[in-house]
């Protein structure tokens, strides 16, 4: 077998992790939405939803098949095999935080109106902050469990 095919999916691999993996890094430290008023907050974060919520799932689940391929690929080198199904493992626990905490979260935001911002909307706000860096801490253990797995396939 040629040594490209894995080395390219080693390559869009480690790319989209990271462009997602930055993408959550850039929303957690570009902007400081307990400062935002309710307005602005209500208006940055449908802008986000309506450009990412399609995207950065769809590169994940990407990066996901990528990583399952590299673990078939290492399946008989058990340090790699391991790294690839630990990356794989932290992938599909931040799509389960997207999924399951902040995505139900973005739902009701995207219904809102500057006039019918609820009472609880701070709430609704700190919930969707804890779980947006809970998967970041997923998809960054990801992608340093990727970068590993490279590294190690590598030396193999």
């Amino acid at each position: 077998m040629s040594a490209a095919l894995p080395t390219t999916a080693q390559v869009l691999a480690l790319l989209l992790v990271g462009l997602v993996t930055g993408s959550m890094f850039g929303i957690w430290r570009g902007y400081d939405i307990t400062a935002y008023a309710p307005t602005t907050f209500l208006e940055v974060h449908q802008g986000s939803v309506r450009g990412l919520n399609i995207l950065l799932p769809a590169m994940a689940a990407a990066a996901l098949a990528l990583v399952v391929v590299l673990a078939v690929f290492g399946r008989n080198r058990p340090a790699v095999l391991g790294l690839y199904l630990a990356a794989a493992l932290a992938i599909v626990a931040g799509g389960i935080v997207t999924r399951f905490f902040n995505q139900p979260i973005n739902d009701q935001i995207m219904g809102w109106t500057p006039e019918s911002i609820p009472t609880n909307w701070t709430a609704l706000r700190d919930s969707w902050w804890t779980w947006h860096l809970v998967r970041l801490a997923t998809t960054l253990g990801a992608e340093l469990l990727l970068i590993a797995a490279v590294f190690a396939d590598r030396d193999a």
